[in-house]
């Protein structure tokens, strides 16, 4: 569990916020520059009005910025397929740092032939950059967890408004990341949830045969939606339904989940899992005996 917590949120690296990091951080760099004027930047060009400063900022602030969605580009990517640890987010910034000084360095001394050490103007620059980039970086970061908040609880809402409705026939609602109900399921026809990079993929039994519906959502709102039913999180990437699991065996890739249905695949249970798993089936498989 403790590997779990040192991820960072998925919903900071989502096409939006992703957006709005840069253009954020553009914006504050923007003002910081053409207000506090560091690195002594105003005596650079000799005779230049407000006006020119501005322009000129703008030019280095927006080229500077490349590094920014360069880097934050790679890192969208990156997190489709891979969890992103906080060190490595953190390792990942102080490098956005490093190379945005780097270029704060290099453009007085090569493109306006500013006579400064580069040593002792670099060491400025990652003073000066650090602030540039972690004022609104934090800021952002806990904008996007407040926005994320808000989804979960207007989720929530939504998901005990429509539970009222639900307990006569024991159906399930499914939200969107928005708080809109996309799906309603009874309860005894789904089988598994499983995470599709920004989607989940529910499994549920429609008129006989194996269907699945793709919704805008996390696992992680999806389980605490459903905290007061019998949705069992068994992998990263797999919630499943308590009630539908019939076998847990093992294999030689590790344990699984076997629904003991024509067309559903065997479920893994990954070892951070585990505990929890055999804990809520202990007297429930008639294969325990593999288990050992």
């Amino acid at each position: 569990m403790s590997g779990e917590m040192l991820k960072i949120p998925r919903h900071i690296n989502n096409k939006k916020n992703v957006i709005t990091l840069i253009l954020g951080t553009a914006v504050f760099a923007l003002f910081f520059i053409n207000i506090f004027q560091p690195f002594n930047s105003r005596n650079w060009v000799p005779n230049i009005n407000d006006f020119t400063y501005f322009l000129f900022s703008s030019l280095i602030i927006l080229t500077a910025m490349c590094v920014i969605a360069i880097s934050r580009v790679v890192m969208f990517y990156y997190a489709k397929k891979h969890d992103i640890s906080l060190v490595s987010y953190l390792v990942w910034i102080l490098g956005e740092i490093l190379a945005m000084s780097f270029f704060f360095t290099l453009f007085p001394i090569f493109a306006l032939k500013v006579n400064v050490d580069f040593g002792e103007l670099y060491k400025q620059a990652i003073s000066y950059t650090s602030l540039v980039i972690l004022f609104p970086y934090t800021i952002l970061f806990l904008y996007f967890e407040l926005q994320e908040k808000n989804k979960i609880i207007k989720m929530l809402g939504n998901q005990q408004a429509a539970s009222q409705s639900e307990q006569a026939n024991n159906q399930m609602s499914f939200c969107n990341e928005r708080g809109d109900v996309r799906l309603v399921v009874a309860a005894d026809s789904l089988f598994y949830i499983e995470a599709s990079d920004n989607y989940v993929d529910i499994h549920y039994l429609n008129k006989g045969r194996i269907v699945n519906f793709l919704l805008r959502n996390s696992l992680k709102n999806i389980e605490k939606s459903f905290s007061d039913r019998k949705l069992l999180r068994c992998h990263r990437s797999y919630i499943v339904n308590a009630n539908k699991v019939r076998i847990i065996r093992k294999t030689e890739e590790g344990l699984c989940i076997d629904f003991d249905y024509d067309g559903i695949p065997n479920i893994p249970i990954s070892k951070i899992y585990s505990t929890r798993v055999l804990e809520q089936f202990s007297g429930l498989t008639p294969d325990a005996d593999n288990l050992s």
